[in-house]
């Protein structure tokens, strides 16, 4: 608080004389009573004395209370001792607003009241003779300080200034001044000031007291919390202190509206007229009346249509207008049935219903959240509230209907409008003629709203009973009448017109009324509405209410207030009704308009207003007759009245001359200066855009001929090629490729022939109309649209009246009829002709280079197209009159679609099935709001698409972008009866639109239930080919046509019936298949007959063409779309996108025109999703098979170290060590066998990379996951018995070896020992000389028995013998009669007797002699590389060896059965590669014995043990010596084994992961980059191998790939030095570790290293047993040494191994061959096609089917014609298709049908190719070596097509990627 005295601001530092302004914080003790009192505190709250200390001069203390602390004795505080008894002055009645430096007199001054005191006190004041303050003046007075003064004054008595207020209270202390100013006031505030003076003993004197009020302010941020058009609601911030109250007033144009006070901040005011500007001013009022300045805000109040708006929560739609689209979007309130809660709800509420067709839709109604408790509550209560009943009604959350239905009239753009319009009609709803603008006063015709309108009626003046008319509305020359209403009325109009219009059994509102829901609440903006409908006769007198068409007009509210719009229907009407009651001083306005309209005057004469004398006058002055006025008198009921009324309507129509059709009205609105929505830029200059195409239009097939030719004949022939040379039904005898050759040169010419046309001038129009952009490419193509059906409309009823004539007419001819039928199918013109055309020019464009002008000019074509999808318009997917795809446009345009949504292009599909004409098309309009191009007098042809979007909440339940809707013509359409392929184009379009959707509805009408069973097995037919091909769509039933409520239930048994005809053809459509495992409907797709079958009533509700749609139509559908949404929400989330759409669409239309789905179906989806399952497959594999190989050689380890001391004691004899591992093994086997299936099943529970394209392929890899653990499991226990016996073997070996050794070094010591008894010095000579003669003295007296040799030739004999004792005696004696020794020298060669069967032509014995050669040789080579595998490894022989040998042969006899071998056969083959085998076998067991001969181990060691017999002499210091015998005898040939070990899987694992790995990862791709390869090349040798010798090419091939991998750089020993690492640290690790034992001696040291390393390294026995004696070496010290020869070991290594030897031979050498691992994966079967030679490359090992991707020209595969001995240049995917036939060994010589080719061989697939170039590879590499094939297979040069000749080397390549689907 700052203070201040008159005088000025002190310095605190001035004497007290100038004034000191002191605070007190100290505590004192009262002077009176010694009570101890607070700081700040200035009396005794005990006695009342004053406690204030004299204070210091120049001292300041604060004294101003704190409230908070001192509160609570508020109340006790006196000013004076006599102060309760003290009357205070209020001078606030009085007070002035004074400033600082007014005169004197204008002061305020108060008095001191005269006090009552006691004699003693007032002899004490005058012995003292003290004066007290007497008056105070006031100066200034301001909101927050003011400015006073007092008399009389004294200098040397000190004042103390007292103020207060209810939340302030402050003290002063003055002294040497009488004036002081006191800020820090609140302003508005009633302060209270006191001044007592203070003598020099510190006793008060008597006080003067005055009271005044601050001065107010105005309030703070004036907010407007609510504005609407007769209301504003203001709030204010308060200020502290709270004033009494706030005057606000309203003022408009400088004059006062309304002037309210107010206590609260806040204040609504009301009854404010709309859209004026008003000023609120709002001042603080005090008690005393005094007011503040005023704040002023200023604010419009809203016109009734933007408060109206605002309600309804479109005021921003206003100016952005609501678009279609936005409309049609789904989102959850598409499948929510919520009423209505807010006012904003109700427009959308509206048009949700309306776009549903629902005539309920303007019974639109806000229902508040608590309206349920309410109603509750209400019966609950049991007092009887009459008044709450009374005013019951709450009409804040009513709008009437009219008013909702302007609003969005208004806030809509105009194809909106139209889509409103139309389906309003359709619900017979009355729509805006005239739409008014409540703002602006103006209104507009909504002529464009209403274009869209057509209506076929039947009137009774058609000279045909059974003809109709079809016209568009706007179009129609008809008659209107006009009803509206002069002043008041107590009739109600609408409703009588609503009688009027209606039968009495078939009452429709179709104006709203009074009576109707929410028809009584007040209009808001639809005053001055103008209302048409009309009545349209059915032809049926009994029925019609006129006879002939009428337009009914309804203008809502007084023609006084409205006179534009009632000038308008009285220039355009034939008659004009006026509803009065009183026509007093109103008859003027009737008078004053110009009409050539006759007026009828309708009043009700029981009203209280009627006069009949104004009525007489107004029909004098208006020369009305009798006739012209109608009354509704007490005698006439509603119905006479009606009656009465409509006669009188009827006798205008049928006297009528003044007819005007509403587009000419037009002309009428402008001369009267209304709006017509038509006038805006981007629709006129639309339609003079289409006004210019259209208008030259007179015979429409000669246009369509001239303007649009490429759609045309050409068009149509290509389509039939294109489908001819893939179904190859014409080729007859003439050799296939030379077919397809003539058939692409047809091609080459049409195309030629369609880019001779020039652009036509209607298309060059057209395209510069789509190109323009936004409203005025819609509006063009609206124009366009209804501009061609107008004249189709108009050319066809011509050609149907003649059709009529000429068919009844039987003298006519057939061929007239004929061609009657086709002009009226030809003179169909819409706009999808013209997007055809388009298309059918950009196709044609693209086929040129891409540098050519003409192709650059419609580059952008596809880009437009994607645009008018997204803009709503659809996209001809499949061209209905040619049957064909123009797969290239279609695919640009999908692929522009795809970049202007990206990344949100997620779609789902719904397509629609069904016959023609059972209310499809109005099945989705209904459903989705689409409307499909269809052109005027005929169905649609083909198939379109169109987008709906997906509201971007919705879009995370829906999973999707967009919604794509499918819509098909009818099947078994009559029009396509008569043609042969009707059946087949009825299939086509079946299974190309059930593939490409995730829901497919059959759309089924009871009255059609014969066709039903055609289309059902349409249907089946196309889902079984999806099941196959990995698509299960979903399926809904719709029966429509079926009104009772209790449908469903009856149904029951028909739905059965349904079901039992689908199973029935299931099984029937499985068999024609060839896959009968699908025996009922439910296997090939998902359906619940409960849940999939909707029924669904009639859609109209009565006789068209008055008829409204049916409510229960509408509902039906609803509920249909909503369980449409949920099926979707569960479709899987298979991420399918506007790019696998296009995909989809190539693959299944390829499909379609080969006619072949289940075992041809190629898709570059499927196929990137099999791959991708192939790839990670062999991952699993590999893993396994890797982790394997590593157990394994551990395994063996542990088992070579088995009883030495390099061994953990864990097993007490070999055969418990080998139970344990093979216990632990099979747990490792089935462990990875788990997680390999366990893997497979989460691949397939992903929902990425379409794997439910590949489900088909589930079992075949899991049975290849069990057969690979199968496989491995034999291996690995054979290993580990063979490695188990072989050690064994040894065992008796190493017990001589040990007793030898042992021997030796007891007679070494012995002769240390005798040498040193000698004493003599003795030289190294000499020492040699004494150990030379011990050694030979002791090697005598040893023996060596050895190991004995084995006949391996009788151990394999037998073996062999045993194998095939149960083939037969011939076998017996055959193999008796045999020597194994002799065997398997001489090449073997296949005997031609060899056979059960005898073949007796020459070529095919040839044939299967080749090939049964090749498959021995191919056996024979496997089972020597088997043999010198083991040979390698430099063991003892095993039985186990052979046994395998045994059982490949058979595996792979059982594999070739189809060369139907016979047993001698086997035989001879058995015996030739066993007598090889045991040849190897004997001279390795051989080589075994003598390296493990005792006397030559131990002569060996000689030379190392007479070293150290003299280092023990002469007491030599061992420990270097020792620590590198340690590391070169024994650690180094362990460490080089086991990186050689280890080196194998490394390798494979670089080749599949490093650069180039792609190659060997799956099958196809290893074909891919085999024929890569062959192709860069080039060389017939490589291709002859390749095809002749497969198995030992592809062998080769991955050899020569390793090799020349590692022959490069520093891979291979980077592989070997990470092992190397590894080895050593073990090594270093051991070392230490035993170092850190507290060994006995040095035997132990090395057994503990030993030990350590037993997993591991195989230490050599032999060497190690030698190194242990003689030995005197000093543990320490040795291990030291031990350590740094260690690292000169693996320096001295990798150096050896950075040096390197050739890589082939290391690659050689390997134990695990990593040429023979990678063979077996990707080499798979290694089956071939029969016809070709192209290799099998399904996946997994398991897999029963084999195919190919790519086949070749058949005479690859040494196929030639018999007679002529030429090759073949058939290739198998044409000639599987073609009628051609082939003879082979397999056929027995006899011919056989390609086409049934599986009957031959029923293991193989031969797809149709997906493209015609998918065979260019075959075709290059045929053509360049035909000369050389031919002298190879001993035939003649193929005759080769022309076009083969043209196909480049590139041009082979981008085929060969096709075909494997490379990107």
């Amino acid at each position: 608080m700052a203070f201040s005295a008159v005088a000025g601001t002190f310095d605190y530092a001035l004497s007290l004389s100038c004034g000191v302004i002191c605070r007190h914080f100290q505590k004192m003790k009262c002077p009176r009573c010694n009570t101890l009192c607070e700081e700040g505190q200035q009396f005794c709250l005990r006695c009342n004395a004053n406690v204030e200390e004299e204070i210091e001069p120049g001292s300041l203390k604060d004294v101003t209370y704190d409230l908070g602390r001192s509160g609570a004795a508020e109340d006790t505080l006196p000013m004076d001792s006599s102060s309760d008894e003290e009357d205070f002055h209020d001078a606030s009645d009085q007070f002035l607003d004074l400033k600082l430096g007014e005169d004197e007199d204008t002061c305020q001054r108060a008095q001191v009241d005269g006090l009552e005191v006691e004699p003693a006190q007032q002899m004490e004041a005058a012995v003292e003779e003290l004066s007290s303050p007497g008056e105070i003046t006031v100066h200034y007075v301001g909101s927050d300080s003011v400015s006073l003064s007092w008399l009389p004054f004294d200098p040397a008595w000190r004042y103390k200034l007292t103020y207060s207020c209810y939340t302030q209270r402050e003290i002063l202390s003055i002294q040497g001044s009488n004036s002081t100013d006191v800020e820090g006031l609140y302003p508005g505030t009633e302060y209270t000031f006191s001044i007592t003076s203070v003598t020099g003993d510190r006793n008060h004197r008597a006080s003067v007291t005055m009271s005044m009020y601050t001065k107010p302010v105005p309030p703070e941020k004036i907010k407007i919390d609510h504005v609407s058009s007769e209301s504003v609601s203001l709030s204010w911030d308060k200020r502290v202190g709270v004033p009494e109250a706030c005057l606000v007033t309203c003022s408009c144009d400088g004059e006062d509206v309304q002037k309210i006070t107010t206590e609260s901040n806040t204040l609504t005011f009301s009854s404010l007229s709309p859209g004026v500007k008003y000023s609120f001013h709002v001042s603080m009022v005090l008690k005393n009346g005094t007011q503040s300045k005023s704040a002023v805000t200023y604010v419009r109040t809203k016109t009734h249509l933007e408060s109206l708006l605002l309600d309804l929560g479109l005021e921003k739609h206003y100016t952005e207008k609501l678009a279609l689209s936005t409309v049609l979007q789904i989102d959850e309130k598409t499948v929510t049935d919520e009423p209505a809660q807010t006012l904003s709800a109700l427009p959308w509420t509206f048009l949700k219903r309306l776009m549903m067709v629902n005539v309920t839709a303007r019974s639109v109604k806000c229902t508040s959240s608590g309206g349920e408790e309410s109603c509750d509550a209400s019966f609950c209560n049991i007092e009887l509230d009459l008044e709450s009943l009374v005013d019951n009604m709450d009409s804040s959350n009513v709008v009437n209907p009219l008013d909702i239905v302007t609003a969005l009239f208004l806030c809509s753009n105009g194809f909106l409008q139209q889509e409103m319009v139309l389906k309003m009609s359709m619900c017979q709803f009355s729509v805006p003629l005239l739409l008014p603008n409540c703002d602006t006063k103006q209104c507009m015709l909504m002529l464009w709203a209403m274009r869209d309108i057509v209506k076929k009626f039947r009137p009774h003046s058609l000279a045909d009973p059974r003809g109709f008319v079809e016209d568009r509305i706007v179009l129609s020359d008809l008659p209107m009448v006009s009803f509206v209403r002069l002043g008041e009325c107590s009739l109600s109009k609408s409703q009588i017109l609503n009688k009027l219009l209606s039968n009495p059994q078939q009452y429709h509102d179709t104006f709203v009324h009074h009576d109707m829901e929410c028809g009584d609440s007040p209009r808001r903006i639809s005053n001055g509405l103008v209302e048409i409908s009309w009545y349209l006769p059915s032809g049926k007198k009994n029925i019609d209410i006129f006879g002939e068409p009428v337009a009914v007009t309804n203008l809502r509210g007084d023609i006084s207030s409205f006179e534009t719009q009632y000038s308008f229907l009285c220039s355009t009407s034939a008659a004009v009704f006026v509803f009065f009651d009183n026509l007093d001083n109103k008859y003027k306005l009737l008078t004053s308009q110009h009409t050539k309209a006759q007026l009828f005057l309708v009043g009700n004469p029981q009203s209280k207003s009627f006069s009949i004398d104004a009525l007489k006058k107004t029909a004098a002055e208006l020369n009305l007759k009798k006739s012209n006025i109608i009354l509704k008198t007490k005698q006439m009921n509603d119905a006479d009245f009606v009656k009465n009324l409509r006669n009188t309507v009827d006798e205008v129509i049928k006297s009528s001359y003044s007819k005007m059709p509403l587009e000419q009205m037009a002309e009428v609105a402008h001369e009267l200066g209304i709006l017509v929505d038509e006038d805006c830029q981007e629709c006129q200059i639309a339609k003079q855009n289409a006004d210019a195409i259209t208008s030259k239009i007179n015979d429409t097939p000669q246009y369509k001929e001239s303007q649009l030719p490429l759609q045309g004949q050409v068009w149509k022939e290509l389509a039939r090629l294109e489908k001819e040379e893939c179904r190859l039904r014409k080729a007859g005898e003439m050799n296939i490729e030379t077919y397809k050759s003539e058939l692409q040169a047809e091609k080459r010419q049409l195309r030629e022939q369609q880019r001779r046309y020039d652009i036509s001038e209607a298309m060059t129009c057209f395209i510069h109309a789509i190109s323009s952009t936004g409203l005025e490419r819609s509006y063009f193509l609206k124009w366009m649209r209804m501009n061609l059906d107008n004249l189709s409309r108009k050319n066809l009823s011509g050609l149907r009246e003649l059709y009529k004539e000429k068919s009844q007419n039987s003298s006519e001819t057939k061929e007239e009829i004929a061609y009657l039928d086709r002009q009226i199918s030809n003179s169909s013109l819409g706009t999808e002709h013209f997007l055809r055309e388009m298309g059918q020019l950009y196709e044609s464009a693209v086929l040129l280079s891409e540098t050519e002008e003409s192709r650059q000019q419609l580059q952008h074509l596809p880009r437009l197209c994607a645009e008018l999808l997204l803009d709503g318009f659809p996209l001809e997917l499949v061209d209905g009159d040619a049957s064909n795809i123009p797969l290239r446009w279609v695919s640009d345009v999908l692929h522009q679609l795809n970049v202007l949504v990206q990344p949100k292009n997620k779609i789902l599909v719904v397509t629609v099935l069904g016959v023609q004409s059972t209310g499809k098309s109005t099945l989705l309009n209904t459903m989705f709001g689409v409307q499909f191009a269809v052109s005027s007098g005929r169905c649609t042809r083909g198939a379109f698409m169109l987008l709906i979007k997906v509201k971007e909440d919705f879009k995370n339940e829906l999973n999707c972008d967009f919604v794509v809707i499918i819509d098909t013509e009818g099947l078994k359409s009559p029009e396509l009866a008569q043609l042969d392929d009707s059946f087949e184009h009825d299939n086509e379009l079946a299974t190309l639109v059930v593939g490409l959707s995730d829901v497919t509805i059959i759309n089924i009408a009871m009255e059609n239930s014969t066709e039903m069973k055609d289309i059902l097995q349409i249907v089946v037919h196309a889902f079984l080919r999806m099941k196959e091909v990995g698509k299960k769509p979903k399926c809904q039933f719709v029966h429509q046509n079926v009104a009772d409520v209790s449908a469903h239930d009856k149904n029951m048994r028909d739905r059965k019936m349904l079901l039992e005809q689908l199973n029935e053809m299931t099984q029937a459509a499985a068999s024609m298949e060839n896959k009968e495992g699908n025996k009922i409907f439910t296997d090939v797709m998902e359906y619940n007959p409960e849940t999939g079958n909707w029924y669904i009533p009639g859609l109209w509700h009565g006789n068209p063409p008055m008829a409204p749609v049916n409510a229960g139509y509408s509902e039906s559908v609803y509920e249909f779309k909503k369980n449409m949404i949920e099926v979707l929400e569960k479709c899987e989330a298979s991420g399918n996108n506007i790019t696998e759409f296009l995909e989809w669409t190539k693959s299944l239309w390829n499909a379609v025109k080969y006619e072949n789905f289940i075992f041809s179906f190629r898709n570059s989806l499927v196929a990137d999703a099999y791959m991708k399952l192939c790839t990670e497959f062999h991952k699993w594999e590999w893993s396994f098979k890797k982790h394997m190989y590593t157990w394994v050689t551990n395994a063996e380890t542990r088992i070579s170290n088995f009883g030495t001391i390099t061994v953990k004691s864990e097993a007490s004899d070999m055969n418990d060590l080998i139970g344990k591992l093979k216990n632990k093994a099979l747990f490792e086997l089935s462990k990875w066998e788990k997680t390999i299936l366990d893997n497979l099943t989460k691949y397939y529970e992903q929902t990425e990379g379409n794997v439910h394209l590949v489900e088909g392929y589930r079992e075949v890899f899991s049975n290849s996951a069990k057969s690979l653990r199968r496989e491995m499991e034999n291996s690995v226990l054979n290993q580990l018995e063979a490695a188990a016996e072989i050690r064994q073997g040894m065992n008796n070996l190493d017990t001589i070896k040990n007793t030898h050794t042992a021997r030796l070094e007891e007679s070494v010591l012995g002769l240390i020992d005798q040498c040193r008894k000698s004493k003599s010095e003795k030289s190294d000579q000499e020492l040699e000389r004494d150990f030379n003669q011990m050694w030979n003295e002791t090697v005598q007296k040893l023996s060596f028995p050895g190991l004995k040799k084995k006949n391996i030739f009788g151990k394999i004999f037998c073996q062999l013998r045993s194998n095939m004792y149960q083939k037969g005696s011939p076998v017996n004696e055959m193999i008796a009669r045999v020597k194994l020794e002799h065997s398997g020298k001489e090449p073997f060669k296949v005997a031609s007797n060899g056979f059960l069967r005898k073949v007796k032509r020459w070529l095919h014995f040839d044939q299967h002699t080749q090939k049964t050669q090749l498959m021995a040789d191919n056996l024979i080579e496997t089972c020597r590389q088997f043999v010198m595998e083991k040979v390698e490894r430099e063991t003892d022989f095993h039985d186990n060896y052979i046994l395998e040998i045994l059982h490949m042969i058979e595996e792979r006899l059982k594999a070739s059965k189809d060369l139907e071998t016979d047993v001698l056969f086997e035989v001879s083959l058995k015996l030739h590669i066993c007598g090889a085998a045991a040849r190897e076998f004997q001279q390795m067991h051989d080589h075994f014995i003598e390296v493990n001969d005792p006397r030559r181990c131990l002569d060996l060691y000689k030379d190392k043990y007479c070293s150290d017999f003299k280092d023990l002499f002469n007491e030599r210091d061992q420990c270097q010596k020792k620590a590198e015998e340690f590391t070169c005898l024994c650690l180094r040939p362990a460490v080089e084994e086991s990186v050689a070990h280890s080196l194998g899987p490394d390798i494979v694992d670089e080749m599949l992961t490093g650069k180039n790995a792609l190659q060997f990862s799956t099958r196809a791709f290893f074909q891919y980059s085999i024929l890569k390869h062959l192709l860069s090349e080039f060389n017939f040798e490589s291709y002859d191998s390749y095809i002749c010798s497969y198995e030992k090419f592809v062998k080769n091939w991955i050899f020569d790939q390793i090799r020349a991998r590692f022959s490069k750089g520093q891979t291979m020993f980077q592989l070997e030095d990470k092992h190397l690492k590894a080895i050593v640290k073990k090594i270093m690790d051991a070392i230490t570790k035993a170092q850190t034992k507290k060994n006995i001696n040095f035997e132990k040291l090395i057994q503990d290293i030993c030990t350590e390393l037993g997993d591991t390294l195989v230490i050599p026995k032999d060497a190690l047993s030698a190194f242990m004696i003689l030995n005197n070496a000093e543990q320490e010290q040795f291990a030291h040494c031990l350590k740094t020869s260690v690292e000169e070991m693996e320096q001295s290594l990798r150096t050896k191994f950075q040096e390197g030897v050739d890589a082939q031979r290391k690659l050689e050498q390997l134990r695990i061959k990593p040429q023979n691992v990678l063979f077996k994966r990707v080499f798979g079967c290694g089956k071939q096609c029969p016809f070709c030679k192209a290799p099998c490359e399904a996946g997994g090992e398991a897999h029963t089917d084999h195919c190919a991707s790519i086949h070749r020209p058949q005479g690859l595969g040494q196929y030639r014609f018999v007679y002529s001995r030429k090759l073949v240049t058939d290739i198998c995917s044409s000639s599987v298709f073609s009628e051609q036939q082939f003879q082979c060994y397999e056929t027995n010589e006899k011919y056989h049908p390609y086409k049934n080719y599986r009957d031959i061989f029923p293991n193989w697939h031969i797809p149709a190719d997906p493209s015609i170039e998918a065979s260019d590879y075959w075709k290059y590499v045929m053509v360049k070596f035909n000369n050389e094939f031919a002298k190879k297979y001993d035939a003649l040069p193929a005759i080769t097509p022309p076009a083969w000749k043209l196909i480049t080397k590139e041009q082979a390549e981008k085929s060969l990627k096709e075909s494997f689907s490379i990107k």
